[in-house]
């Protein structure tokens, strides 16, 4: 009978991890880029019933006689399907159409992301360096802040084939920078390590990060300048996962109300 109360307590734990994850896509259905979450469960232990496997004559039965011992959480999964393209008025607003992802420079550390939300900020020598709203400096091929003159007002343009900088003179000519957004893409990028404010870091499960403008076979991405990718959350899907997570929360806390009466009705044997 305990078997029971253990097995539906692990059922709830599990469950309201879920209803944790499906909070956290909701809370985020507006913010940039963001990949929304499932939980995936799997069962623990199995207790042998029988020391045997034979019938009362000796012969093997095609069945064994085990008990599971309940659920616990295996994995949270980040699904990386496109996001809606959402248009914006600034230049430095960026959207990768494709697999690939940004990489911004924090101190010695790198990161990556899919929120192409840029703007400018100003370096030690007075040019214009290309930032997120955190200020991490955006990264070109070469692993350098991406960087133009302090005097551009406007005509930043980035080429959406092989996302090279190009700027627009005051004479209305353009002046290619030489420098080019990099773009990376990673073996398994479900295995990429979340770390806040919509930045990965590259696990030993994701694979080293390949540039995408020098590693063959990889399908580039683009971008699209003045748009911003939205979050891939459907509040339609999240909404029925929450019910039935709550579903199953309530039929695993009922399991644990009817062995509590059932070995209180065994106790009961003895009056």
């Amino acid at each position: 009978m305990m078997r029971s109360l253990w097995s539906a307590a692990s059922g709830m734990k599990g469950q309201q991890v879920s209803v944790d994850t499906i909070a956290n896509n909701l809370a985020n259905v507006n913010t940039t880029a963001y990949k929304s979450q499932s939980t995936q469960f799997k069962t623990l232990l199995y207790q042998t019933m029988q020391s045997t496997s034979t019938n009362g004559q000796g012969e093997t039965k095609p069945t064994s006689a085990q008990v599971g011992l309940g659920t616990r959480v295996a994995s949270i999964n980040a699904n990386f399907t496109q996001g809606s393209q959402l248009a914006k008025d600034s230049p430095t607003a960026m959207c990768i159409i494709g697999n690939g992802f940004f990489a911004v420079e924090d101190g010695d550390e790198t990161h990556y992301t899919r929120n192409g939300d840029f703007t400018w900020a100003l370096d030690d020598g007075g040019n214009k360096v290309l930032t997120t709203s955190e200020g991490y400096k955006v990264l070109d091929q070469a692993g350098r802040p991406i960087t133009v003159p302090n005097t551009v007002e406007k005509g930043f343009t980035v080429n959406p084939d092989d996302a090279s900088i190009s700027y627009q003179n005051p004479d209305g000519t353009y002046t290619n920078t030489g420098q080019s957004i990099a773009l990376y893409q990673f073996t398994n990028r479900v295995g990429l390590d979340k770390i806040g404010e919509n930045l990965y870091d590259e696990t030993a499960a994701s694979g080293e990060p390949m540039g995408e403008w020098n590693t063959q076979g990889v399908n580039r991405s683009s971008i699209a300048q003045n748009y911003l990718e939205g979050s891939n959350v459907n509040v339609a899907d999240e909404m029925v996962s929450l019910i039935i997570a709550q579903r199953a929360y309530e039929m695993n806390s009922k399991a644990i109300t009817t062995s509590d009466t059932m070995l209180e009705q065994a106790n009961n044997l003895k009056r």
